[in-house]
């Protein structure tokens, strides 16, 4: 039986103001130790950005990374999961619409985040994209 995405997520998902420059979110992604943050005004979100948006629609660009803000880098989050969903449906969303990530919400609040990675220690322990996502980081 699939397990509930409740069981996998990451809680408590960093959320970010659609008006803070890329710097600012970036130390805070290093401090935090994450590769993605949620946008989101008030209590509305507006999408997600990872490590790799800051560096290839962010400072890819040119722009003075102080006065580029994340809400322009944001991707609009096409698909969103419960925590009381299944890991299948999670897997199935993430494959229909190629993403690695998944905003979890709850009565309309996002409440998590779950990957590509969890789903892979998850599903298929042994293959080494579980092996790497189970690894401790390298910093």
């Amino acid at each position: 039986m699939a397990r509930k995405i409740r069981d996998i997520m990451t809680g408590s998902p960093t959320s970010v103001s659609p008006e803070l420059d890329i710097v600012t979110v970036a130390r805070a992604m290093r401090d935090e130790d994450i590769g993605a943050v949620l946008v989101a005004e008030g209590d509305e979100m507006q999408g997600l950005v990872t490590d790799r948006d800051l560096v290839v629609r962010g400072l890819a660009a040119g722009d003075d990374p102080r006065q580029v803000k994340i809400g322009g880098l944001a991707s609009r989050a096409t698909a969103t999961i419960g925590p009381d969903d299944t890991t299948d449906k999670a897997a199935q969303l993430m494959r229909e619409r190629s993403v690695r990530r998944l905003p979890v919400v709850e009565d309309g609040r996002p409440v998590g985040i779950v990957s590509i990675g969890d789903l892979a220690v998850e599903k298929d322990s042994e293959s080494a994209l579980a092996d790497i996502s189970a690894a401790r980081p390298n910093t």
